[in-house]
């Protein structure tokens, strides 16, 4: 699985991230043989077309859980100059914004605190309580995106009073103790992903799991599971870095298909590509064939939204593959 973070469902089990590069190319053209055969009774046998360039298609049906980027705050140091500043930054962050920060990063190679720096004007971030003081350590995972948003959620915190230290301090499984004993005051979160965590510390690795497709609902659970850890939370980005699942910008625009419902009424005959769980997973091979009604042909091994799937899918080897829905490579410029 990719190392920066684990998908909340896989993370649940119950209900069930690699470096990103980029895409390969095969060429943009279409194959040679016809894109798609129909059968008596069944959608249209869809080819692979390989395109340098990929699109996610909408989750319309919501299959996956929600990880929405999320503001986690040691409780006890919270202050409402603090949380406004982290919210003027959730305020502005989509997931568009926060492919083309990945893209900055992780592609054309600026550092996690040029690219932070760099949107934080353009977004024209403004931070209206500048009552804060002392000292804030925020806390970054070990990969870029959690790098980025880490300096961020710094540049807002400064300009709020605070004296601020930006630490990168591992995997969730190190950080999080961090922050509930106070070591760190601050690390950017995902919903979902966070929920499922906290759900499985908090009641025990056979708890229900709690994080769901409803934003409101989870950090609902989210919130509750905090309070009993003594973290409490800022406002939720728009921005998500979930499961999603791409195809290239040519296939899409052949069979004119921008969700997965649209996918299955369009096309049968489907290559899977994506990390080896996907067979065995609620979220992937089987939630798509039971929620959508895909026909899966052959589901190919490669990894979880990493570089082999993304090549794949650029070369022609794969119809549809899983993502993650910030990766760089999803950049349309």
């Amino acid at each position: 699985m990719r190392g920066r973070r684990l998908s909340a469902v896989l993370f649940a089990g119950a209900l069930g991230l690699a470096a990103c590069g980029e895409p390969g190319s095969a060429g943009g053209g279409a194959p040679t043989e016809p894109a798609a055969t129909a059968t008596a009774g069944a959608a249209a046998t869809c080819e692979p077309v390989p395109d340098e360039q990929l699109v996610v298609l909408e989750d319309d049906k919501a299959l996956q859980t929600v990880d929405n980027v999320i503001p986690a705050i040691h409780a006890a140091a919270a202050q409402p100059a603090m949380i406004a500043a982290l919210d003027a930054v959730s305020a502005t962050l989509d997931t568009p914004a926060l492919i083309e920060l990945n893209k900055q990063v992780d592609i054309e190679r600026n550092t996690s605190s040029q690219a932070a720096a760099g949107y934080y004007e353009r977004a024209g971030i403004e931070v209206t309580d500048t009552s804060g003081s002392g000292e804030v350590v925020v806390g970054a995972g070990n990969f870029s995106e959690s790098a980025t948003l880490a300096e961020l959620y710094a540049l807002a915190l400064r300009d709020a009073g605070y004296a601020v230290e930006v630490r990168t301090i591992g995997n969730r499984e190190t950080y999080e103790p961090a922050l509930e004993s106070g070591e760190l005051t601050v690390v950017p979160e995902y919903v979902g992903t966070l929920t499922e965590f906290l759900n499985l510390k908090v009641n025990g690795p056979d708890a229900e799991p709690l994080a769901s497709p409803d934003l409101d609902a989870t950090v609902e659970e989210l919130r509750g599971l905090g309070e009993q850890v003594g973290l409490t939370f800022a406002a939720p980005a728009e921005a998500a870095d979930q499961n999603a699942y791409a195809v290239t910008a040519a296939f899409a625009e052949e069979h004119d298909v921008s969700t997965l419902s649209e996918l299955a009424e369009a096309c049968g005959g489907l290559v899977l590509g994506g990390p080896p769980e996907c067979p065995d997973r609620p979220f992937c091979q089987p939630g798509l064939e039971e929620t959508y009604g895909l026909d899966i042909a052959e589901f190919v091994s490669l990894d979880a939204g990493g570089p082999l799937t993304k090549q794949a899918l650029t070369s022609g080897e794969i119809t549809l593959g899983m993502v993650f829905s910030s990766d760089a490579a999803l950049a349309t410029d």
